[in-house]
């Protein structure tokens, strides 16, 4: 009896071979649900008949932050600057109806004259990178409806969003127009609650900033020559969030330090926009960021950041996005003064390899 017991009691024991075989189970499933990221890296020159930067920018719809930094720079250029004061605006609508974005008026007077960009949201995000998340997602190229707005296919998409299923949102809305009319966003909505918004811009200067040291040919960076793609991502994670990079014993908040090798230049222009930023003008920065090396600059290398909505449907066209584990949809670019550069495109959970 002694000796049955003690097998009894054994089995529920934690140093029990069965309670160990569970317990290593359960920590496999925790494992199984952290979230995977992609990262994926490429480098080409913005001369190269077959370079695809434009393209990616264009075809990454929904972003909210938009970072550049400047090596070597104290002062940004009048081009620059006037760019970046030009971003907005957007709007945000209330209670809109959905049908409202596929009648005669709407496509004649916002899709064929440019291009406009719609996003539901259900918070303030000038305080959190979020929207709204439909659970399924429905595809309809206004584009193709507006060649033909007496189809059966229209009618039956009106009467869907109009009678079976009607729906009414919080809009994020922005246009791009190819002309030179002024946005008619605030009189076409004024039957509804929509206001207008500015990007909010922060412009500073980073003293003494520890940099990683870059070769262009080297993506994946050399022993003790250059640091890799990947390294400087984390760096420049760091320096946006305006984290010390000195690993000093006594920093609790952060223990990452420049990766290496680095070298320190005098001073560094950091500007940062937020909002509902098109990239239309995403593309105007880039271009203008690919011209700062028309002179001759101290700075080898700039970068800019695009970060997209973190429950944003899509990522890249009509790639879908997952957002339960993560969030992340974001490209960044590394501009050489020789036009060379690296495009760095991470996604988060539940999303497909990026574009």
């Amino acid at each position: 009896m002694p000796a049955g017991r003690g097998e009894e009691e054994g089995r529920g024991s934690p140093s029990s071979p069965r309670a160990g075989a569970r317990e290593s189970m359960a920590t496999l499933r925790r494992l199984r649900e952290v979230p995977r990221h992609l990262l994926v890296c490429e480098k080409s020159n913005f001369g190269h008949d077959k370079s695809r930067h434009r393209h990616l920018v264009e075809t990454h719809y929904h972003n909210y932050r938009v970072s550049f930094l400047i090596p070597e720079c104290g002062i940004l250029s009048k081009e620059l600057k006037n760019l970046v004061m030009e971003t907005g605006p957007y709007y945000s609508v209330k209670n809109l109806p959905l049908h409202e974005l596929i009648t005669h008026e709407f496509i004649n007077t916002f899709v064929k004259k440019g291009s406009c960009y719609a996003l539901t949201y259900n918070t303030n995000i000038d305080e959190d990178n979020t929207v709204a998340l439909l659970p399924n997602v429905v595809s309809i190229d206004l584009m193709d409806l507006s060649f033909n707005l007496n189809s059966k296919k229209y009618e039956r998409v009106c009467w869907s969003f109009k009678e079976k299923k009607p729906l009414e949102f919080d809009f994020l809305l922005a246009w791009h127009h190819t002309g030179a009319e002024e946005s008619t966003m605030m009189s076409y909505f004024s039957n509804y609650r929509i206001q207008e918004h500015q990007p909010k811009i922060a412009l500073s200067t980073v003293p003494e900033l520890q940099c990683p040291v870059l070769r262009s040919s080297a993506l994946r960076g050399e022993p003790e020559a250059a640091c890799s793609a990947p390294e400087l991502l984390d760096w420049l994670g760091a320096v946006f969030s305006h984290a010390e990079l000195n690993n000093e014993p006594h920093n609790f908040i952060s223990a990452y330090c420049c990766p290496q090798p680095s070298t320190v230049v005098a001073k560094a222009y950091l500007c940062t926009i937020t909002g509902f930023i098109l990239p239309e003008k995403i593309c105007l920065l880039l271009e203008q960021l690919c011209r700062y090396f028309d002179e001759p600059k101290l700075a080898p290398w700039v970068t800019l950041s695009v970060q997209g909505f973190a429950d944003s449907p899509v990522s890249w066209r009509e790639n879908e996005h997952g957002f339960r584990k993560g969030g992340e949809h974001l490209y960044n670019f590394v501009i050489f003064n020789n036009q060379d550069y690296w495009l760095q495109m991470a996604v988060g959970a539940n999303d497909d390899c990026p574009p």
